[in-house]
């Protein structure tokens, strides 16, 4: 096993959402409340910076970089944790700077991470020229990578699989937002590890079905590799739903609106704009059209991200109309 700093208010408890699987009459729908790791207002990336802390120190690195949108909870969180160990803290961000910030970016500046401004287009190459000046200075950098999804971050979902093992609650399906792919990676080598019987599906929020598949999978056969399993899987066993891209990464459409409503006004939840809205805008369709049965039950992990819904123009769409 790699190793970790304990960082997380954990275990996550588990809920079910009576009201919200009472409203949309399909199978029991419970919540993994994976918004409330604790740091820097929690998320599913703290799972996966415990790890990377962990290879931080062990390389006796002093500086964090990392890589993401204006609204990236994985940059926030990643800034969370430099403060908090006192390590210094560079976001490289794609889009224009913003005359006032707000939601997670807001809480980027108030962590004091350095913010880099770039485009999606050079991102890349201007991540790759930060991390060599940082080197240059003697800054000691590590390079996180988007999403923290690597062999060392998927294992935070991997132990966090273990952690649902651990809780004792039968469900048939996991539903999980999945992009950058290590959290459904994490789970799904958890869930062969443990010969586990249920289903995993990861509602993707940016990439076509094959390409996840693609990604997931091979997150999943290094990790297995990392800590000595023996065990492989095949970009078709990784179970992917590319029908809810809608306009594109960050986009929030009418179905991530919805989703923000229901779940806010049936059970007092917050889903963010980009992640859960559109995983959760996802498992509501999908209920709709009967594709589970109503005698299972559903776990949906909730990844966080509501700092967002406070940040334009999410916060302008999402006013009550007058």
């Amino acid at each position: 096993m790699l190793p970790r700093v304990r960082i997380a208010h954990l275990p996550t408890k588990i809920e079910t959402l009576e009201r919200l699987s009472a409203k949309l009459g399909g199978p029991v729908i419970l919540c993994k409340r994976d918004d409330q790791t604790g740091l820097g207002m929690g998320g599913n990336k703290t799972r996966k910076l415990e790890y990377v802390l962990a290879d931080a120190q062990s390389h006796g690195s002093k500086t964090l970089i990392t890589v993401g949108s204006i609204q990236s909870n994985h940059c926030r969180q990643t800034a969370a944790l430099a403060a908090r160990y006192g390590m210094g803290c560079i976001l490289v961000l794609s889009g224009t700077k913003p005359e006032i910030a707000g939601g997670n970016l807001l809480l980027d500046q108030l962590f004091g991470a350095e913010i880099v401004w770039t485009t999606r287009e050079e991102r890349d190459e201007t991540l790759k020229k930060v991390f060599e000046q940082a080197w240059d200075s003697g800054r000691r950098p590590l390079l996180v990578p988007l999403g923290a999804s690597n062999v060392v971050g998927t294992m935070g979902y991997f132990t966090a699989f273990e952690e649902y093992l651990d809780q004792g609650v039968p469900v048939d399906w996991m539903v999980v937002a999945s992009s950058s792919g290590g959290t459904q990676a994490g789970l799904v080598l958890g869930a062969k590890k443990h010969d586990w019987r249920g289903r995993i599906l990861g509602i993707s929020i940016d990439h076509p079905a094959a390409e996840l598949q693609k990604t997931v999978s091979g997150l999943v056969n290094d990790a297995a590799d990392r800590i000595g399993e023996p065990f492989r899987v095949q970009p078709e066993e990784i179970l992917v739903n590319a029908d809810y891209l809608g306009g594109g990464y960050a986009v929030m459409g009418e179905p991530e609106i919805e989703a923000i409503r229901l779940f806010a006004r049936e059970e007092g939840l917050l889903l963010d704009p980009v992640y859960t809205a559109r995983a959760a805008a996802g498992l509501i369709d999908l209920t709709r059209r009967g594709f589970f049965d109503r005698s299972q039950t559903v776990l949906f992990w909730h990844t966080g991200g509501s700092p967002a819904l406070f940040a334009e123009p999410y916060q302008s769409q999402l006013q009550p109309a007058e």
